[in-house]
């Protein structure tokens, strides 16, 4: 009898140890939907949130057992937030600090997009600036340095003396910190102007006031369903060469226009810019899953959001992070 046990008792312990080695090499993103669980939660950048919603989304239909609680505030909230481990992962839309590094944080790139300047479609120069454009070192004058101060001095009418309305960012926000490093400063705090509180009111604000100029993200200043630009705003064409005319590839009327520019690495960069997720030291678990998800199947979620999918190497070098 003891002889007839033994051979079953091995092959048990043989097909055991064998299961056991199949669970535990595969990867956790890969398992079964039912397998990962818990919440995810996230703050930060404005620019990164209405992406972070579609993500959420996405992973949820595969994982039913993970829930995310996901808010904006801006990328200073974001990595705060992080670093106080008030939640899993910050969404940053700027350049992570050498002192928020040694604090903890730890990223990685997920997308890249653009910021762009926005004014009126009421705007009493409007068609002028559709014909020239705006400069660097004109829009360095209207933001920064504020020596340009009337509408008629951008267009190079004196007789127009419309005076110019500059709003900037109120909040810790990347889209302002690139913005004014475009602009020839060095930090968000540099940019002059009226303050607005979160990338939506920014928008509002710019389409009530035709005097208005301010900035705003890619993915706020398209409607993501037509192409088209919101209505009620335009984006200035960008005199990148500064010749005082629009050539190819300076105006952005549909996404397409600054889609194609961005991923073709022919728009400035800044305002161009990679988006990050930090995290408070290197992920790990869920939260990992969750990122490595982002940076293969997630990708293809990036375009019709209105962002610029990393490129294979891009996406390579943030996967290593993780390792």
């Amino acid at each position: 009898m003891r002889n007839r046990l033994y051979p079953l008792f091995a092959l048990l312990v043989i097909t055991a140890l064998t299961l056991s080695a199949c669970g535990t090499s595969a990867p956790a993103d890969n398992a079964g939907g039912d397998e990962l669980s818990g919440t995810i939660s996230v703050s930060g950048a404005f620019a990164l949130y209405p992406m972070m919603t579609v993500w959420a989304e996405e992973f949820t239909k595969i994982h039913p057992d993970v829930q995310f609680d996901v808010q904006g505030g801006g990328a200073g909230k974001g990595m705060t937030d992080t670093l106080a481990g008030a939640v899993d992962i910050g969404m940053i839309s700027r350049a992570i600090k050498p002192e928020e590094e040694s604090q903890g944080a730890y990223w990685v790139a997920v997308t890249k997009d653009a910021v762009l300047p926005i004014i009126s479609a009421d705007n009493p120069v409007a068609d002028q600036i559709q014909a020239q454009g705006i400069s660097q070192e004109i829009f360095g004058k209207i933001f920064v340095t504020q020596e340009i101060k009337t509408w008629g001095e951008v267009v190079g009418d004196p007789s127009i003396t419309d005076e110019i309305h500059v709003y900037t960012r109120s909040d810790s926000a990347g889209a302002a910190e690139q913005w004014a490093k475009y602009s020839g400063g060095k930090a968000q705090d540099d940019l002059k102007g009226i303050g607005i509180n979160g990338e939506p009111a920014m928008v509002d604000t710019i389409i009530k006031d035709p005097l208005g100029i301010g900035f705003g993200n890619l993915n706020s200043v398209f409607d993501l369903t037509s192409g088209g630009l919101i209505t009620g705003i335009l984006v200035p064409p960008i005199d990148i060469n500064a010749n005082g005319q629009v050539d190819a590839g300076e105006s952005y009327k549909v996404k397409a226009d600054i889609f194609n520019a961005v991923s073709q690495g022919t728009f400035p960069e800044p305002p161009a810019r990679f988006e990050y997720l930090a995290t408070k030291g290197k992920p790990s678990g869920l939260v990992q899953a969750f990122i490595e998800w982002i940076l293969t199947d997630g990708q293809q979620y990036l375009e019709a959001a209105g962002y610029v999918p990393l490129t294979a190497e891009q996406q390579a070098e943030s996967l290593d992070k993780l390792k």
